[in-house]
């Protein structure tokens, strides 16, 4: 593994230790594609460090357990915005 690739996927880990964030906001804020922190923190990270993956890996199962959730609260606040809009239109 190159030398840059490793430096980021350390990067991406502590990030993601520090603020329990999901893998687009992560992706985001390294400027990276959510496909590829993915593979960093799934398949390099623990040929990197075991102990630091399997913390990484926990922080990853909670945010997937929760996604049907945060996506349900999106949808809310996209329809009552809508709703809003239409109120001050009329």
């Amino acid at each position: 593994m190159q030398d840059y690739i490793a430096r980021r996927v350390m990067e991406i880990s502590r990030y993601m230790l520090e603020s329990r964030g999901t893998v687009r906001q992560t992706a985001s804020v390294f400027g990276v594609s959510k496909s590829t922190v993915h593979k960093d923190l799934t398949e390099r990270l623990p040929l990197l460090n075991e102990a630091i993956a399997g913390r990484v890996r926990e922080i990853l199962e909670v945010n997937k357990a929760e996604r049907h959730i945060r996506g349900g609260e999106a949808t809310k606040r996209k329809y009552r915005g809508l709703a809003k809009e239409e109120e001050e239109e009329t």
